[in-house]
């Protein structure tokens, strides 16, 4: 019953006109839930939960703590890029995927801090700098045209997935928890892929996916330990 009253507040929602500022205030509180440890609700269970405890060495629990870290980075950096891009999105129906995107990054956000928690360690602090860029950076896209915002959505998620799949490889083999939590994200992330190129999503040339990737080399170094 809440949900369905929840839905129809939000649709009740997407309906009015916002202004700039109303869209700037609703902006800052979804970084502050997005960067204020344990402000972040998902809708769905972590995929974690369904796995059973499995001991690992302490140089074990911290390489996967650090693999964790760069996941949870990287749904900060999503959730920025999706709602800089709803922010100067030009059509409606482009603002509701993002929005509609950047509601279920909320979960792997979530899930991601769960099981980082649960290993003994702490998400990035370099968090909130790279939130500033890629809202910037979603902000920018979304202004110059929908098919680019869309695009850079989707080259984004490619890049999540390499990520992902490279992390389901480096994972210790008994931490079946963290390897679950992986591999939900990875096919969510791999349908709004999908989704963004089939709403009009430009693709980008190779010299542009092979700077975003230089770029992702450089957070993922730096979220790893700090």
């Amino acid at each position: 019953m809440l949900r369905n009253v929840n839905r129809q507040v939000n649709l009740m929602t997407a309906r009015r006109q916002f202004s700039l500022l109303d869209k700037l205030i609703t902006n800052a509180d979804q970084a502050l839930r997005t960067l204020v440890p344990g402000a972040a609700t998902a809708e769905r269970g972590s995929p974690a939960s369904g796995c059973d405890y499995a001991e690992m060495t302490e140089d074990e629990r911290k390489h996967a703590a650090g693999l964790m870290r760069i996941n949870h980075t990287g749904e900060v950096c999503a959730q920025a890029l999706y709602q800089g891009q709803a922010l100067t999105a030009k059509l409606p129906e482009v603002r509701d995927s993002m929005e509609h995107a950047a509601n279920e990054e909320i979960d792997h956000l979530v899930w991601c801090e769960e099981r980082i928690n649960d290993l003994g360690s702490h998400t990035s602090r370099l968090n909130p700098a790279f939130y500033a860029m890629s809202f910037g950076i979603g902000a920018l896209a979304g202004k110059i045209g929908d098919s680019v915002s869309l695009g850079f959505v989707a080259a984004t998620e490619e890049q999540v997935c390499n990520h992902l799949t490279k992390h389901l490889s480096r994972l210790p083999a008994q931490d079946e928890k963290s390897r679950a939590v992986i591999l939900k994200m990875l096919d969510d992330e791999a349908r709004h892929a999908s989704t963004a190129i089939e709403a009009g999503g430009k693709h980008f040339p190779l010299p542009v996916k092979l700077g975003m990737t230089a770029l992702s080399k450089v957070m993922t170094k730096a979220t790893y330990r700090i």
